[in-house]
């Protein structure tokens, strides 16, 4: 099974799931992402905001391909470009992070270990880029918000949480600490193998 995680481009935008393709809640503020939906005009919106993202500020998604078949993406980006962020009541984001906004795995790739891999891959790039932690909004109770991950697996994940809230707890992930989950799985079945390198069994995100 080939797997790979690319940057997310305008030219692979298109491969994003619906309805995230279309979706604008983290991209505008709450009353501009009403009526853009309402417009239909989501898609355009947000393939938008992703192109001013790519020139201001850099790559801001990743996608995660299972034999070149989409499987799953992730979008992050500083607190400035993400305004539905600031409408949270543990806002707002630590200067030194940046906001995990969302991240999904499609049904029929879950299990594998891919949202953990998509972490790791921001994990790698924010630390290029000199910034040190990933933070993100969870959501629990009854009802979570399809466009808010529950904070239980942010936490399963590594996540802590560093403003708690009934409803939506801001939660951190120091960058750094990602990268050592890959090495030390890896060396448990390198001593389990008997030295062959293979793929670690990462729990799904």
């Amino acid at each position: 099974m080939g797997r790979r995680v690319v940057p997310l481009t305008l030219d692979n935008l298109s491969e994003l799931p619906n309805p995230c393709r279309s979706c604008v809640f983290w991209e505008l503020d709450p009353v501009s992402g009403r009526a853009a939906q309402d417009a239909g005009k989501g898609e355009l919106e947000k393939e938008g905001w992703i192109s001013a993202v790519l020139l201001e500020w850099g790559s801001c998604g990743r996608v995660a391909y299972v034999d070149d078949r989409p499987a799953g993406f992730v979008l992050y980006a500083p607190p400035a470009y993400v305004p539905r962020g600031q409408s949270f009541p543990t806002s707002p984001i630590s200067p030194d992070a940046v906001q995990l906004m969302v991240s999904r795995v499609l049904p029929e790739f879950q299990g594998q270990g891919l949202g953990r891999v998509l972490v790791q891959s921001v994990a790698k790039d924010l630390i290029r880029r000199g910034f040190r932690a990933i933070e993100a909004f969870g959501a629990q109770g009854r009802e979570i918000p399809s466009c808010v991950l529950p904070a239980d697996h942010l936490l399963a994940v590594g996540f802590k949480t560093v403003r708690p809230h009934h409803r939506y707890p801001r939660l951190r992930l120091e960058a750094r600490s990602t990268l050592s989950w890959k090495g030390d799985m890896e060396g448990a079945l390198e001593r389990l193998l008997g030295g062959r390198r293979k793929e670690p069994a990462l729990r799904p995100f």
